[in-house]
């Protein structure tokens, strides 16, 4: 590892020449590139050299108490520097093992997000349209953009169905772990007894895909178009702008009625569609892989329960890492960086030990 570490600071040091000279800086695709490789690597030779100093100051105060002649407070100040050094060395050399670990190549991306009231009826549906405030308000808070490419409204307000895509550098490295089937506990409004009713909301998260990366046949595509039409199945509109994409080799059927352009309704239609077959690609690749190494890839499976919030105890729990707070109202309100952060502690960690038993 510490071979790869010192390779890395070169790199770094190398990359920091490149970005000085003149014939460099004045190519914008080099220099943007070499400043990427750079941001990336900035972190690892950081935690680097922390690690460097912490070996150096044990070395030093190994020789000082090895060489003797200390008075009794110089001598207890030395040994405390010791223990402080040798902690030191075991916290950074767990964190250098975790940012050594490979990226995930679609981190950086944009993130279409698509939201599915599953058992409950209307109240599944109204759900839904508390987990997408939620995602909305937490996306708003690191000031990503949000746009709507379909949605299924009810007459109550809630949503049969709504994809939305959110675009952010790093978007779906905080997304990617909300995959899955959230739980919802309380009673509803239209309950006259007072009891707690169980409904369930599906939620799944697409790196979006360039062009590059999945070409589309335009020979496998079947494109319709149709009136838009709000809750209750009201139209919105007079015109045909809705779009529906049927992929025909999977059978794959996409729609989008947002936008009153059916050009940008198809547009948008196509980015779900590019990200819907390239995110099926990707879980075919990842079902390669041993399963003991799933941790390493994956996400989890979409049919799994992740997460359960319980209105009447104002509690959310993550089932994957066991983490439970009674803060559902600031939680539904977009505060969700402490559950995204356990998630991506805990996979790291699953990676690592993946990694180190591979």
């Amino acid at each position: 590892m510490f071979e790869k570490l010192s390779a890395v600071e070169n790199r770094y040091e190398q990359i920091g020449v490149e970005l000085t000279r003149p014939e460099v800086a004045s190519d914008n695709a080099t220099f943007t590139k070499l400043m990427k490789e750079h941001s990336e690597l900035t972190p690892i030779v950081e935690k680097y050299r922390e690690y460097s100093a912490a070996v150096k100051a044990e070395k030093e105060a190994l020789e000082m108490l090895e060489a003797g002649g200390l008075d009794k407070d110089f001598k207890e100040l030395v040994e405390e520097e010791l223990s402080t050094a040798k902690e030191n060395i075991a916290i950074f050399s767990d964190e250098l093992k975790i940012l050594l670990l490979p990226k995930d190549p679609n981190d950086d991306k944009n993130v279409i997000v698509e939201i599915r009231g599953g058992a409950g009826g209307e109240e599944a549906a109204l759900f839904a349209g508390s987990l997408f405030r939620m995602y909305s308000m937490y996306a708003e808070s690191k000031r990503w953009h949000i746009d709507i490419t379909n949605a299924n409204e009810t007459e109550l307000g809630g949503y049969k169905e709504i994809s939305f895509m959110i675009e952010g550098a790093g978007a779906y490295s905080r997304f990617k772990y909300e995959s899955g089937v959230h739980r919802v506990q309380r009673v509803p409004d239209t309950e006259t007894q007072g009891r707690i009713h169980t409904s369930t909301v599906t939620v799944a998260v697409l790196p979006e895909a360039d062009e590059v990366e999945f070409e589309l046949n335009p020979a496998d595509l079947k494109i319709d178009t149709f009136r838009s039409s709000g809750a209750g199945g009201q139209h919105i509109n007079k015109t045909s702008s809705a779009i529906r994409v049927t992929h025909i080799p999977t059978g794959t059927v996409v729609e989008c009625q947002d936008e009153r352009s059916q050009f940008k309704n198809k547009e948008k239609a196509l980015k779900v569609l590019r990200a819907r077959l390239y995110d099926a690609e990707k879980e075919k690749a990842d079902a390669a892989i041993a399963s003991d190494r799933k941790a390493q890839v994956g996400t989890g499976d979409r049919s799994e329960r992740i997460r359960t919030y319980n209105y009447p105890q104002g509690r959310v729990t993550d089932h994957r890492i066991g983490l439970t707070l009674y803060k559902i109202d600031s939680i539904l309100n977009g505060d969700i960086d402490e559950i995204v952060d356990g998630l991506t502690t805990y996979y790291r960690a699953e990676a690592l030990k993946a990694q180190e038993n591979s």
